[in-house]
């Protein structure tokens, strides 16, 4: 089973007051998961499937058994589904966590002038994660507060508390989620050691040495330290973090391998404990454009360039590269995007707003040299390498990556329809999707449920009936839809988005109803109720476009590679006169092209904000007081 050691509610702010997460009714989640696979699948599959829901949901059935034992348990839980949701999301996941798990976020490129110029960066911003985490251990970070959707709602903190205290340690069959607890009040205690990765070594760097925490100039001296001992190409061991880019079950053998040596066993422990990784990487040579950097982030360029200087297991990687490409690798299992972004946004603003305290460095000379952390390779694990880095080398070829700002417009132009920006995108999307491929998929957009205890995420269905209906009046090719009709579509289809955040925001989505129904029939060792062998069932949760809206207020960008073999990773960020898309896919499938989407993409939100326009000037030429377009709900 996976370890999950969590604080207790009570410690954290506000959690011990904010509401359970509640049980949806069982009769609205079966109609409004019929109402979303109905257009997905054909007439005749989705009458098979609702013959086989209506058993499920039946007075004494099934569901209703299921669903009675779901109440039971949120009785007893702080979060019914917390366990459920973790495991099937990530925990059972056997994909390699870069690309496939791990999102990322890529900051501006920088202007380094040389090499300890990059080290410089870097000695500032690991001061910045040790004022950030000594918030974190006193408990003094204020709470956050809903915005949009109901906002001012207190939200629940207890992701941010596993921000740099959380490692995920490979299973043969399911990872575990490792949590140590915070370090408390006491602003004294030892802060521990952050692994610095430099060359594809592995650095133990203590934040205090001989009771003193370590200032900007010391983290320096010892940065440098660890480059020049990078060097050394006598004293270089085998590129060990290449393991943990693998598949999950094969870094789990190869750990396996790794452990039955003492010295192996301490290094993994001492990057287990770890505060956080920081990796100094070497300069590409590859231009360094938005989609490139993007690229670089996700995967590290593959083992010959920087992708060996990665450890994947550990939930927060510093990425400070040579020739100024930069940004964070996240192992998503701990906490959302979220709290990524507030996290690395307040990092951002302490480089810039707090000055290079170098200068005042008192004298270093007396430090003791970070440690190497050595490694014993059997042939087998030098085997495990040698596959290890085949297999990263085939991800890297396979992804493309497309980084697209649209400037026509951003979210104020959004704004002033009275249209949510969110659930605008979401249409603009289904627009760009179907026109390329005539057919709706199953989606994905996360939504965060921080509203509850212990909340992190369910499932908005952006591919509603009301979305299909706007889009075949836009890809009419008879040009029988009058604009007004178009737009009435629109309106429709962006109400429909807004309401099922609603929906899902307020613990009231499908997804982790159904996941937890499922969950707990195999915990009562029944049989696998059919209405989750079915066909649809399975086709409903293939998320052939996994979507994403992470705003940032500093200028940084968030991407992910697709969940699915055909299918594409839409992360997207609205700015007041531009929206950022990072839209990747697969190489491999011939069905996907992130560049011919993206084009779709700035298509579908060119001819959306025409109707806009057509139909706000119809409107003032009949004097309506009103602009023609959607109910004023803000944006999430």
């Amino acid at each position: 089973m996976p370890v999950l050691e969590r604080e207790p509610a009570k410690d954290c702010r506000g959690s011990n007051v904010l509401p359970k997460v509640p049980v949806p009714d069982l009769k609205q989640t079966l109609d409004t998961y019929l109402r979303c696979v109905k257009l997905l699948v054909p007439e005749a599959q989705f009458q098979k499937t609702k013959t086989i829901v209506d058993k499920f949901a039946k007075p004494g059935g099934v569901g209703e058994i299921l669903q009675k034992k779901l109440l039971e348990r949120r009785e007893k839980t702080e979060n019914w589904v917390y366990d459920y949701w973790l495991e099937d999301m990530y925990l059972n996941n056997r994909l390699a966590l870069p690309v496939n798990s791990s999102p990322v976020l890529v900051f501006p490129k920088q202007s380094f002038r040389s090499r300890e110029d990059s080290l410089r960066f870097a000695a500032h911003l690991i001061l910045g994660v040790m004022e950030y985490k000594a918030l974190l251990d006193a408990r003094s970070l204020p709470p956050d507060y809903a915005r949009g959707q109901q906002g001012g709602t207190e939200l629940c903190m207890e992701q941010y508390y596993r921000l740099f205290t959380s490692y995920r340690r490979p299973g043969l069959k399911q990872d575990s989620l490792i949590t140590q607890s915070s370090a408390g009040a006491n602003k004294t205690q030892d802060p521990g050691h952050i692994i610095v990765a430099c060359k594809n070594q592995f650095f133990a760097l203590n934040l205090m040495e001989k009771s003193r925490r370590l200032n900007e100039s010391d983290v320096l001296s010892q940065l440098l330290k660890i480059s020049k001992m990078a060097e050394n190409a006598e004293e270089r061991l085998p590129p060990i973090g290449l393991l943990t880019s693998d598949g999950r079950t094969e870094w789990a053998q190869a750990r396996d391998a790794l452990l039955k040596d003492p010295v192996n066993r301490e290094s993994l422990g001492v990057i287990e404990q770890c505060v956080c990784v920081v990796c100094l990487d070497e300069p590409t040579g590859v231009q360094p454009t938005d989609s490139n950097r993007a690229l670089l982030m996700l995967h590290g360029g593959g083992h010959d360039q920087n992708g060996a200087n990665r450890w994947y297991d550990k939930s927060m990687q510093f990425v400070v590269g040579a020739d100024g490409v930069c940004g964070v690798v996240c192992e998503h299992s701990p906490f959302e995007g979220i709290v990524l972004v507030q996290c690395t946004e307040y990092l951002l603003k302490y480089m810039t707003g707090s000055p290079s305290k170098l200068s005042r460095g008192s004298s270093v000379t007396e430090l003791p040299a970070p440690r190497r952390l050595p490694w014993k390779c059997s042939p087998q694990v030098q085997g495990m390498l040698a596959s290890s880095a085949e297999n990263l080398h085939r991800l890297v070829k396979n992804l493309d990556m497309e980084v697209f700002t649209f400037r026509a417009y951003g979210k104020e132009f959004i704004k002033k329809q009275k249209m949510s920006p969110d659930a605008y995108a979401q249409v603009a999307l289904q627009l760009a999707f179907y026109r390329c491929n005539g057919r709706m998929v199953s989606t994905y957009e996360s939504a965060a449920t921080r509203r509850f205890r212990e909340g992190r995420v369910d499932n908005i269905r952006s591919a509603t009936p009301e979305a299909l209906d706007f889009v075949k009046a836009m890809t009419d090719e008879r040009a029988s839809t009058q604009d007004s009709e178009k737009m009435e579509r629109l309106k429709k289809a962006i109400d429909a988005q807004t309401d099922y955040t609603k929906m899902a925001i307020t613990g009231m989505g499908i997804d982790n109803h159904l996941l937890g129904l499922r969950e707990i029939a195999k915990e009562l060792k029944m049989d696998t109720p059919d209405v989750f062998t079915d066909e649809t069932y399975q086709l409903g949760h293939q998320f052939i476009l996994s979507t994403s809206q992470v705003p940032t207020t500093v200028d940084m960008f968030c991407c992910y590679g697709p969940v699915v073999p055909n299918g594409y990773g839409a992360c997207y960020n609205p700015q007041a006169e531009h929206i950022l898309f990072c839209v990747s896919s697969f190489r491999e499938c011939t069905a996907t092209s992130s560049l011919v989407l993206v084009k779709a993409l700035e298509q579908a939100l060119m001819d959306m904000k025409d109707l806009c326009n057509k139909c706000h000037t119809g409107s003032r030429e009949k004097g309506a007081a009103k602009p023609c377009c959607a109910k004023a709900k803000s944006s999430r």
